[in-house]
């Protein structure tokens, strides 16, 4: 077995080599906000054992079994799975009767909708959650409902049909966390991943920033690590380990996506907001946007 990542490109490559016709489009273009949907009729075979660069969700109705990570998953009634993109996974089958839906979207699309902020503080697509819940039959019908709209929306003609299939998502989420998503016993995970879950409720408890009163404590890795007593080479390496990327590249994302949504959505001058993300000058915050984003933070906020 591999735990090798998987990518969209990679994804889409596989299925069209097996001559699968899932999706009316697979369209992808590497930076972009990115969102398809399929009937899982077409899902009668082995996926390889893989982590992904990539969101899936899949409402399933049929039996099979997931390895996931070290743990066998059977799924013999409805259910509702949401694996973290960096636990290795690979799903296979049992019978032919396969129907409900899948989905998938990239980080792109999950930051780009201020509904879906509420998630990020959850065990939602988390390494230390059980990425599975099973559904009654009045939870079945309304998870039915829900894909079959965001199906139909994706593949019309209607303009604000990307607003709505989120709103649908949202609704998917909210139903699982009705559900009470678990946690895995702490004793249960690497130290690794115990040590990336507490960097990663620290990162998020920052967020939103309520006002240029209250600037941005934690912005680099040491201060991280100075935070939870660990040394930082041992809070990167564990990070690195687990989501293939490196603790101050995540923290430098978190902040260009919190500084989009204050340009967006606050009256805040460029200033303010760059002060509050921690960046002493203002040129700083601009020479930090523009790298992200590719354009200036002041006419990123006026094209809004």
């Amino acid at each position: 077995m591999s735990d090798q990542l998987e990518t969209i490109e990679d994804y889409y490559k596989r299925i069209r080599e097996n001559k699968i016709r899932m999706f009316d489009s697979d369209d992808f273009e590497t930076g972009k906000s990115h969102f398809n949907i399929s009937m899982r009729k077409y899902c009668s075979f082995r996926s390889p054992y893989n982590r992904r660069d990539y969101y899936k969700i899949s409402f399933i109705l049929g039996k099979g079994t997931f390895q996931y990570g070290h743990q066998k998953l059977y799924i013999d009634r409805p259910a509702l799975f949401f694996p973290s993109p960096n636990i290795p996974y690979s799903w296979e089958c049992d019978g032919d009767l396969q129907e409900g839906y899948f989905c998938l979207f990239n980080q792109e699309f999950f930051n780009g909708n201020s509904e879906f902020k509420v998630f990020k503080k959850t065990s939602l697509f988390k390494e230390w959650s059980v990425p599975l819940v099973f559904l009654t039959e009045e939870q079945t019908h309304l998870a039915n409902l829900y894909f079959e709209q965001m199906y139909k929306l994706n593949n019309s003609a209607y303009p604000f049909r990307c607003s709505s299939i989120k709103s649908h998502l949202a609704s998917v989420l909210h139903l699982a966390l009705e559900n009470k998503v678990e946690d895995i016993d702490l004793n249960e995970l690497p130290a690794s991943i115990r040590l990336y879950r507490l960097f990663d409720e620290l990162l998020n408890k920052q967020f939103p920033l309520d006002s240029p009163a209250y600037p941005l404590v934690l912005k680099t890795a040491s201060d991280f690590a100075e935070h939870l007593n660990v040394h930082v080479n041992h809070l990167n390496s564990s990070v690195k380990s687990v989501t293939n990327l490196t603790t101050t590249h995540i923290i430098k994302e978190r902040m260009f996506e919190e500084s989009k949504n204050l340009l967006k959505y606050t009256n805040w001058d460029i200033a303010e907001i760059g002060y509050t993300l921690g960046f002493e000058q203002p040129s700083h915050f601009n020479n930090f946007f523009k790298k992200h984003a590719s354009t200036s933070p002041l006419k990123f906020k006026h094209s809004f």
